[in-house]
């Protein structure tokens, strides 16, 4: 189905995503790029899935773009000069909707969409976009052999992929800054330390570890309860005020008072496991 993924879905709606070019230590190139987005803007979205563990193929996460490609490795256009003003107002128009848009900041977005829990269980090296992808993903957890690299300052570009937004609520702007600057390649503990990662594995324990904390994510949980505080924690999280947060609240904690919410409330009160109904794909409006 895919060239450059696999994609498994077990009977708990745990699916499995892994980067597969192992030959290449998974590294990131546009065929990757298109995939990966297209898996989490279809394949991701069927409400048989239930949450995503990402992981990479072989002995690595993923190395980075791959720099062997012709011309510009990245895709873009580089006969197009775009001025602030007119990338805002024409950014997914052509020509910058292929030329001057970064490929790993479409694939972060479409990751950041999903309303379900996204786990990366980063198996090995993961530097650039192997990095920065995962900084869109709810929860990161590593092997011991991983290694992790936001290196653009040795190759003369910018941290991509969404992560000047992502990577300063995760671990703060300090952190984030030194990282960046420095370039420099974290063990897994070095990552753990800094609060990149949740937490560190054994090798072979790495996997079934991230696929059963998203297990124990979605079992017995509403999906349109998960998907709403998803969306409410990261975008409140940025929000000038609390008001805000308050008003999103409000209208969630309405719609679900009156959808899984019942439901919930009769299984507590019944002493049973909840059967809710409600699905992913059919979240009500709160902003």
């Amino acid at each position: 189905m895919y060239e450059t993924l696999t994609w498994d879905v077990d009977a708990d709606g745990v699916a499995t995503l892994t980067l597969s070019r192992p030959d290449a230590l998974n590294a990131f190139d546009l065929t990757m790029a298109r995939e990966l987005e297209q898996v989490f803007l279809t394949d991701a979205r069927d409400d048989a899935v239930r949450a995503v563990v990402v992981t990479g193929s072989g002995r690595a996460f993923c190395a980075g773009m791959d720099l062997s490609a012709e011309g510009n490795v990245f895709g873009l256009d580089e006969t197009v000069r775009p001025t602030p003003q007119e990338f805002r107002a024409s950014y997914d128009e052509e020509p910058y909707a292929s030329g001057v848009r970064d490929t790993g900041g479409k694939v972060t977005l479409a990751i950041h969409a999903l309303p379900k829990p996204v786990i990366a269980a980063i198996n090995g090296p993961a530097v650039g976009i192997g990095a920065t992808m995962t900084l869109a993903m709810d929860i990161r957890m590593a092997s011991e052999k991983a290694r992790i690299g936001f290196v653009f300052g040795r190759l003369g570009i910018v941290p991509e992929a969404c992560s000047s937004w992502f990577l300063p609520r995760i671990v703060g702007i300090q952190q984030a800054l030194e990282w960046v600057y420095s370039a420099e390649i974290l063990t897994a503990e070095q990552a753990l330390a800094g609060r990149l990662l949740r937490s560190v594995h054994a090798p072979d324990d790495l996997l079934p570890a991230a696929q059963e904390l998203a297990r124990s994510f979605v079992k017995d949980r509403s999906p349109v309860a998960l998907g709403l505080a998803k969306q409410m924690l990261y975008r409140n999280g940025a929000a000038e005020h609390p008001l805000e947060a308050h008003l999103t609240d409000s209208l969630a904690m309405y719609w679900t008072s009156i959808g899984d919410g019942k439901e919930g409330v009769a299984a507590f009160l019944e002493k049973r496991a909840p059967q809710f109904s409600g699905k992913a794909s059919e979240l009500p409006p709160i902003v």
